[in-house]
C-alpha cells in the first residue's frame, strides 16, 4: 500500500511539473478573503499553498480583506454601522478603526503565518511608499427609475498603483502582503475594496494571474442550476452576463475586478473557492483548476 501511495504522490508532481515549470519567475496576485480568512484551518491552508508558490519560484502578491472583523470592532466599541448601496458608511473615526484592524491586525497575522513557514513576508498598506493613490468614492442610490451620488465618508477607489515599491520587494525575494487603504490628495486615508485593489495592482504588474479566493465554486449562467457551472469565461461574455442579469448581486464586483484586471494588463482572472482546502495550488497545478477563469 505504501509503494501505491508513494507512487501516487510521485505522479502528482509529474502532472504539476509543466505549471510549475510555466508559471516559474511569473507574477501571480492573490486576493484573499471570506471564510479562508477566518477558518484557522483553511487559513493554515492558504498559507501552506503561498509558501509552495513562493519555493517554486511565483513571484506571489496578497492583497486581503477584513469587512467582518472591522464590524467586530467597531460593535465592541459601541459604533454602529450602516451601509448605503452596499457600501459601509465610513466617518473618521470608522477610517481609523478600519485601519488599525487591516493594516495592525490583519496584515501582521498574514505576515506572521508565512513567516512561521520560512517565506519571507512584508507587511505594506497602500499608504507606504504612496502605493495606493485614492480618491473619494461616491454611492450610487437609486430611486425609482432616478439615481443619485451619496457621499459616504473615507470610502475609496483607486486613482493611480505605483508598483515600484512591489517590484523592489518581489526582486528582493519578498512576498508583499497588502492592506487595502490608499492615501489621498491631503494625505486622508481611504478604504478600498480589497477585489479592486486587487485588480488594480494585478494590473499595473501585468500579472500572470488574479486569483480571487471567494465562498462560493464560481460563476454559474443560472445560479439555481449546478449544471450551468462556467469553468471558462471569456470578458466579452462577462460583460454581457451582468446586463442580461445572469451575474448578478455580490457576483458583480467580482466579475467587475476581473475585468478591470484583464484590462489594464493581467494576463487571466481566476475566481475559486477558498472554502476548499489547498484552492489555490489546485487550481494553478491541475489541468482541471476548480474555479472559473475569465480570459480576454
Amino acid at each position: 500500500m505504501k509503494e501505491f501511495e508513494a507512487r501516487d504522490k510521485a505522479q502528482i508532481l509529474v502532472e504539476a511539473l509543466p505549471y510549475i515549470q510555466e508559471f516559474y519567475g511569473k507574477t501571480v496576485v492573490i486576493k484573499y478573503g471570506g471564510n479562508a480568512m477566518i477558518n484557522d484551518t483553511l487559513k493554515e491552508k492558504v498559507m501552506e499553498d503561498v509558501a509552495l508558490m513562493k519555493y517554486v519560484g511565483i513571484r506571489t502578491v496578497i492583497v486581503h480583506g477584513g469587512g467582518p472583523e472591522i464590524t467586530g470592532f467597531l460593535e465592541r466599541v459601541g459604533k454602529d454601522t450602516s451601509f448605503v448601496a452596499g457600501l459601509r458608511v465610513t466617518d473618521e473615526e470608522t477610517v481609523e478603526i478600519a485601519e488599525m484592524v487591516l493594516d495592525g491586525k490583519i496584515n501582521s497575522e498574514i505576515v506572521n503565518l508565512l513567516n512561521r513557514r520560512g517565506v519571507r513576508a512584508v507587511g505594506i498598506s497602500g499608504k507606504d511608499a504612496g502605493l495606493i493613490t485614492a480618491e473619494k468614492k461616491l454611492a450610487t442610490v437609486y430611486e425609482g427609475e432616478e439615481k443619485r451620488k451619496v457621499d459616504i465618508g473615507y470610502v475609496g477607489t483607486v486613482k493611480e498603483i505605483r508598483v515600484q515599491l512591489l517590484e523592489d520587494l518581489l526582486d528582493g525575494g519578498y512576498i508583499p502582503v497588502i492592506a487595502p487603504i490608499g492615501v489621498g490628495e491631503e494625505g486622508e486615508s481611504y478604504n478600498i475594496n480589497a477585489d479592486y485593489v486587487a485588480a488594480e495592482i494585478a494590473g499595473a504588474l501585468e500579472a500572470e494571474k488574479l486569483l480571487l479566493l471567494t465562498d462560493i465554486e464560481g460563476i454559474y449562467k443560472d445560479f439555481h442550476d449546478k449544471s450551468s457551472f462556467l469553468s471558462t469565461l471569456r470578458a466579452e461574455e462577462a460583460r454581457e452576463y451582468i446586463k442580461d442579469g445572469s451575474i448578478a448581486s455580490g457576483m458583480i464586483p467580482k466579475v467587475e475586478a476581473c475585468l478591470t484586471a484583464l484590462e489594464t494588463g493581467a494576463g487571466k482572472a481566476h475566481i475559486i473557492d477558498g472554502r476548499l482546502e489547498h484552492s489555490i495550488i489546485l487550481e494553478l497545478f491541475t489541468s482541471k483548476g476548480i474555479g472559473t477563469q475569465i480570459i480576454r
